[in-house]
């Protein structure tokens, strides 16, 4: 039963990424990149199509050379999905990107090169309203700035960030977006708690080139977990070493153990001990994997035992509590005279959700199974 979060976040200026709303305290948006050549536009529109059956609010491309941005006209023309471009230094790239419809520019104003360079960039954007994102990160500061802190640290990370805002203020742009990545936890959430009290632009989270699957959700729930607890942060990206989909996924997640955003099922599962009268692991597992097209938020625990699961039961929109032969069912915190047979008891309970699921949102194209 999902509830409201107790955070507070952080006011900020809102702006618009096509039509998804970041900042202003609209729902914290999850973004990807894909990892596909860009130039490879069956490809590229594939994995976009697929981030956004995942849950992507928005995705990223990048955008290195002229070849790709003519490749992005056709990726734009094929998706409905956001789409920022990734540029670095040719403001050419930037110009024509904007032309084919882009919904926002990554690209840092003071690398661009001169005066006039960032001032077609800029009106372009205006022109269009087309956000900019400047993203600073901590492998790539400015030479000097690196000279004078010695190594990456949170002030040298903002003092890079504020010259690219100097810059955009200076031409009276205030359509941006601001993120300062690390790969280390602590440097990059001590940036973002600096940068947050310094701007009232949005800010767009991210624990940079944080590690595999596991190593870099457990380090990017960590970091990004400190900063949305104290209420910062208006838009996230997962950098994960792994399919982008599952970048969406762990990005959801974060968000659901905060109480900030709910999508699909939340499964609370005992971690099981001898006590368990069914397959708790195989049954969480293969639940998960065949519901993944659920995006109704449900909480649904399943629990091995009489011990704990009558009182998860109780606060969770379904509940299944282990017991011998047949397991106990409950909705809505109501214990229900039908019960599970435990060696059935995955298509029951799937059966189940997916009956609630057709009432609760008809817009889901849900296949009902029948229930023995």
């Amino acid at each position: 039963m999902f509830s409201e979060s107790p955070i507070s976040r952080r006011p900020s200026k809102r702006i618009m990424v096509g039509n998804v709303p970041v900042g202003g305290g609209a729902p914290i948006a999850v973004q990807s990149m894909t990892n596909t050549e860009t130039t490879d536009v069956e490809a590229t529109v594939a994995q976009i199509n697929r981030l956004k059956n995942a849950g992507a609010d928005i995705v990223r491309v990048s955008v290195p050379t002229m070849d790709a941005a003519e490749a992005f006209k056709q990726i734009r023309q094929q998706v409905d999905l956001p789409l920022v471009a990734d540029i670095h230094f040719d403001y050419r790239i930037a110009l024509k990107v904007a032309e084919y419809g882009v919904d926002c520019l990554r690209i840092n104003p003071g690398n661009i090169g001169k005066e006039e360079r960032i001032r077609a960039v800029v009106d372009a954007a205006r022109d269009k309203n087309i956000p900019i994102r400047i993203g600073v990160n901590g492998g790539s500061l400015e030479k000097d700035i690196q000279e004078k802190y010695g190594e990456p640290t949170p002030e040298a990370l903002v003092e890079s960030a504020m010259r690219h805002v100097d810059i955009l203020d200076r031409l009276n742009f205030d359509q941006f977006k601001v993120s300062v990545k690390a790969s280390d936890v602590f440097l990059a959430v001590g940036a973002y708690r600096l940068l947050a009290k310094q701007i009232e632009q949005p800010l767009h989270l991210g624990i940079t080139e944080a590690g595999g699957a596991r190593a870099g959700s457990v380090k990017s729930a960590v970091g990004l977990g400190m900063l949305l607890a104290e209420g910062i942060g208006d838009t996230l990206r997962v950098s994960l070493a792994a399919d982008p989909v599952e970048e969406v996924k762990v990005g959801f997640d974060i968000l659901k153990s905060l109480r900030l955003r709910s999508r699909g099922i939340n499964f609370i599962a005992c971690p099981t001990c001898s006590r368990q009268e069914f397959d708790v692991i195989g049954t969480v597992n293969a639940l998960e994997e065949r519901l993944e097209d659920i995006v109704t938020p449900l909480d649904v625990s399943i629990i091995g035992c009489v011990v704990n699961g009558p009182g998860e039961a109780l606060v969770s929109d379904m509940g299944v509590t282990g017991a011998n032969r047949m397991s106990g069912f409950y909705e809505d915190g109501v214990r229900q005279k039908e019960r599970f047979e435990n060696t059935q008891l995955i298509d029951q309970l799937e059966a189940k959700i997916r009956a609630r699921v057709s009432r609760e949102d008809p817009s889901q194209k849900i296949e009902i199974k029948s229930v023995d």
